[in-house]
């Protein structure tokens, strides 16, 4: 049997996980509510809270799974990419586990893992894996992506946003709106209640697979002071047909391009990963595709679309199978591609 620990830091989520033989045994996860009263992220105050978390967290999931610290067959850990003081702490964490049980330690891309989240079994006849190759549309607060994935270890990006993510977007303009952070979530739920067919943003016009929406984000933004000119309390009185014209308006542009991908490429094994794969409007467009295009569609539990360990755990599972493991000298890095 393998059993991996998995840690995740990359951000303000501490999390721990265990997975044997590719099935999860444990996953958990600890938050960072502090950030929420300054409307995002604050890079010291998450590496601190990681400090105080990680050991409770890495305890609760070895209790959580039923298995002791000399069960475990290797640490892997996220190297990046994200903010630096978050993962000096996983990685930190990762060398003195290893270090003192005498075990391998296995470095993990954290974007691969946002991919290879849709290989981790719910038990051992769980066979609803994507078959290769497949496309990966990879959607975040940091990253749009297209990825080509060829194997578990053979990525290739093909198309990627040339400015702001998709999940920014979101965020932006939820904070103008006054919707608070993270706004991703929030504009899911006000959307529901809405017309998406209310109002019209402007789209990009960019060559071949990559994303913009730096150009969205400027459009509603105009949009709303021109309004806000002409009635004080516009935002208010049509808050949700803003939300959902806002949502289709950025799923359209990332299924536009998700599309065409699958066509040039002759693919019909069809996964999102990442953050912004929890939105609702994005998960109902890969209905209607899978329903009208023929695409196979794999959209991961809500549990593996934000930063988790368990999509740690299990790239650091076929990594240990490869016996691909990592030196004790390694150090985290804060950007990195696939």
């Amino acid at each position: 049997m393998i059993t991996i620990l998995g840690i995740e830091s990359s951000c303000d989520d501490t999390s721990a996980a265990v997975i044997r033989d590719g099935v999860i045994l444990s996953n958990v996860i600890a938050g960072q509510a502090v950030h929420e009263r300054y409307g995002g992220v604050v890079p010291e105050l998450a590496s601190r809270a990681h400090q105080q978390n990680i050991i409770p967290v890495v305890h609760d999931a070895l209790k959580q799974a039923e298995v002791s610290k000399e069960d475990i067959s290797a640490v892997a850990f996220t190297r990046g990419p994200g903010l630096l003081g978050s993962l000096l702490v996983g990685t930190s964490f990762a060398k003195g586990f290893s270090s003192a049980l005498n075990i391998p330690m296995i470095e993990v891309n954290h974007l691969q893992a946002h991919v290879l989240a849709h290989f981790i079994k719910e038990d051992k006849n769980d066979t609803n894996q994507p078959a290769f190759p497949f496309l990966c549309l990879l959607v975040s607060g940091g990253n749009s992506q297209i990825i080509l994935v060829k194997s578990y270890n053979e990525m290739e990006i093909i198309g990627k946003t040339i400015d702001d993510a998709a999940g920014e977007a979101f965020d932006k303009c939820a904070k103008v709106m006054g919707l608070g952070y993270p706004g991703g979530p929030v504009v899911d739920r006000l959307a529901k209640m809405g017309d998406s067919e209310k109002f019209t943003f402007s789209k990009p016009r960019i060559d071949g697979y990559d994303y913009s929406f730096s150009g969205l984000k400027t459009s509603f933004l105009y949009f709303l002071r021109d309004e806000l000119k002409l009635n004080s309390d516009f935002i208010e009185e049509y808050k949700n047909d803003l939300c959902a014209s806002l949502q289709k308006t950025i799923v359209d542009i990332l299924m536009n391009k998700l599309y065409l991908a699958s066509e040039d490429f002759g693919i019909k094994e069809v996964a999102v990963a990442g953050g912004v794969s929890a939105n609702s409007g994005l998960r109902n467009a890969f209905e209607e595709y899978s329903q009208k295009y023929g695409w196979k569609i794999h959209i991961p539990k809500f549990a593996y679309t934000t930063d988790n360990a368990a999509m740690v755990a299990i790239s650091g599972y076929y990594k240990y199978l490869a016996r691909d493991f990592a030196n004790h000298d390694v150090t985290p890095y804060a950007r990195v591609s696939i």
